[in-house]
């Protein structure tokens, strides 16, 4: 079965976006034994971009349905600004905010935390990489060049907009999303007590 890479559509690809998210959300694998809302991770790693940088969104359709997606802003700090006058309104009455002090004790009050925090993607060590992405692939059409091209398209768009450079945070663990990315001429980026992730930065354009 062919996979082509395309934009996004609201109206058609909504569902599986979500499905692909959940579907990879622990570390590339299943995250609904993580999670009981189906709604939540999506909320925080996908549907925000899709709905304040839709032009940004692109999937790769098996001829059946999106299989995989590619999402991102083009300057970090006004997609946070965008995203909590625009976006977080919309959730804040579904996820209330953690009360002062609240320490998350579950999988699910870690992620609502997260939800209300949008200002820690803001870093100065990647000022220099204002975009940031998140990619995703179900686990049957992995290895096969999608997310190459899903990242090709990603960066085109970018580097026709005039951004230079893009970022992106994964779970150090995953070291299968590592060596995609090393092959695709990501470098890491120093940030000081990064915790459970790395950064990963490149140019949009290949090097000369």
């Amino acid at each position: 079965m062919t996979v082509t890479i395309r934009p996004y559509r609201h109206a058609t690809d909504k569902d599986a976006l979500y499905d692909i998210c959940v579907r990879t959300g622990d570390a590339g694998e299943d995250s609904r034994h993580l999670y009981p809302d189906p709604d939540l991770l999506p909320s925080i790693f996908a549907a925000p971009y899709v709905h304040l940088e839709p032009d940004l969104a692109f999937v790769a359709d098996d001829g059946e349905r999106a299989v995989g997606y590619i999402v991102g802003c083009a300057d970090t700090p006004a997609f946070v600004r965008a995203y909590r006058e625009k976006w977080l309104p919309t959730l804040a009455g579904r996820y209330p905010a953690p009360a002062p002090g609240h320490v998350p004790a579950t999988p699910t009050e870690q992620l609502v935390a997260l939800l209300h925090d949008p200002e820690r993607m803001i870093l100065p060590e990647l000022a220099g990489y204002p975009a940031h992405l998140h990619i995703d692939l179900l686990p049957g059409h992995q290895r096969a060049g999608h997310g190459r091209a899903l990242m090709t398209a990603f960066l085109g768009a970018l580097a026709d907009g005039g951004v230079a450079a893009v970022h992106l945070s994964m779970l150090t663990a995953n070291t299968r999303a590592r060596a995609f990315y090393d092959r695709l001429g990501f470098h890491e980026l120093p940030v000081p007590d990064p915790g459970p992730v790395t950064y990963l930065g490149r140019a949009t354009t290949p090097p000369a």
